[in-house]
């Protein structure tokens, strides 16, 4: 269940904050097909199911940046921020995929806030530490420091 908080003061205040676990999410071969379409990325390592069973990880896995783009949905499980008038994905530091996600494989994802700070325009910065995790592997999939930005 998602961690409910209402204007600038209470996301202040998830400074230092775990935010928990997201439920688990399935990652189909429907959604890296839509990704590739999407993105015209059709390699074979993600695309053609028989060819990747032959390849170095024996069936296809999910774009990286599919995985990266899976943090939206799974964050939103997480925290519900009302009372702010604009939230906006302002960026990323140090993104890196240790371990690729199979099809076929769940994935979760876990958030912590690092830190908030004023910024200019009525508004505050979250800094925040998300990785995704791949149930069953000791490895995650991604692992990220996110920042968002929040106005009244």
């Amino acid at each position: 269940m998602a961690i409910s908080v209402t204007g600038l003061d209470e996301l202040r205040m998830l400074s230092g904050r775990d935010l928990g676990v997201s439920d688990w999410l399935e990652v189909t071969q429907a959604r890296v097909n839509t990704f590739a379409d999407a993105t015209d990325d059709h390699q074979w390592i993600h695309v053609d199911p028989e060819r990747a069973k032959l390849g170095p990880f024996g069936g296809p896995i999910a774009h990286g940046y599919l995985t990266l783009s899976l943090m939206i949905p799974l964050f939103e499980e997480l925290l519900d921020i009302q009372g702010v008038t604009m939230s906006i994905n302002y960026g990323m530091e140090k993104v890196r995929f240790p371990s690729p996600v199979l099809v076929g494989s769940k994935v979760r994802l876990q958030a912590y806030v690092t830190s908030v700070e004023d910024v200019k325009g009525n508004g505050v910065q979250m800094n925040m530490n998300f990785t995704i995790e791949i149930d069953g592997s000791e490895k995650p999939a991604c692992v990220a420091q996110v920042i968002y930005r929040h106005y009244a």
